[in-house]
């Protein structure tokens, strides 16, 4: 059974098109943070296994509770979200198999003992999931130079994507990380219409290249909400 974790404000039609895929979770909003990222689920939380995941530690008990049937090992972060920068990014990393990569200054202790095996990549872009996403494991699509470079050191594939044309309410623009995941294997859901996206041609073509499809989850334009999390039992 697969369960995916999104922001509480997705369409019903994004709802309804990944609940085909398994259970939606809706990760309630974080008031502490600013508004156009309250929800996020990278910004919330981290799975470090399918038998582990990591929450801020004011995630509502009664949220906790309902994640029984997921049986996992829940941990809570050692420090608070907060709205300034740094203080919101703390769980916010790119978390794989053998690799950790984020601005290891801030991440959360919690996390970073959980983690301490893998292979730490230090990049000093915080928000490192939010501009990351998934394809593979060795393969990722990212709007940020310092990633792309520390990932392409360790031969990951690696789509370097110019900033913008993706929309997050309550600001200028999102990220692509924060626009799309894994919703299976070798199949990778986004928010909106990919087609839609000004750079959608060279995605495309790198998600074809690594035999990886896509499926939009909604309509309209590519919009940040953030990462699709899932965790599989």
């Amino acid at each position: 059974m697969k369960f995916f974790f999104v922001d509480y404000r997705i369409s019903k039609l994004e709802l309804e098109n990944l609940s085909i895929f398994g259970q939606v979770i809706l990760c309630p909003p974080n008031t502490n943070l600013y508004k156009a990222i309250e929800g996020h689920p990278d910004i919330l939380m981290n799975i470090i296994s399918h038998k582990k995941i990591i929450f801020h530690k004011d995630i509502p008990t009664s949220f906790i509770e309902s994640l029984k049937p997921i049986n996992a090992q829940i941990i809570l972060s050692e420090n608070s979200l907060k709205e300034k920068y740094p203080y919101d990014i703390i769980l916010n990393s790119v978390n794989l198999a053998n690799v950790f990569l984020h601005n290891l200054e801030y991440t959360d202790k919690n996390l970073l003992k959980e983690v301490k095996t893998k292979l730490l990549i230090n990049v000093k872009q915080g928000y490192s999931k939010c501009s990351t996403a998934v394809v593979k494991e060795d393969v990722v699509m990212t709007s940020d130079p310092s990633i792309a470079s520390a990932l392409t050191k360790i031969n990951f594939h690696v789509l370097l994507l110019p900033p913008g044309h993706i929309q997050l309410p309550f600001l200028n623009y999102g990220f692509i990380g924060g626009t799309c995941g894994l919703i299976k294997d070798n199949l990778l859901g986004f928010y909106g219409e990919l087609e839609n996206y000004e750079y959608c041609t060279q995605v495309i073509s790198f998600l074809k290249k690594h035999n990886v499809d896509y499926i939009n989850l909604g309509k309209g334009p590519l919009i940040d909400r953030g990462s699709i999390l899932s965790i599989e039992i």
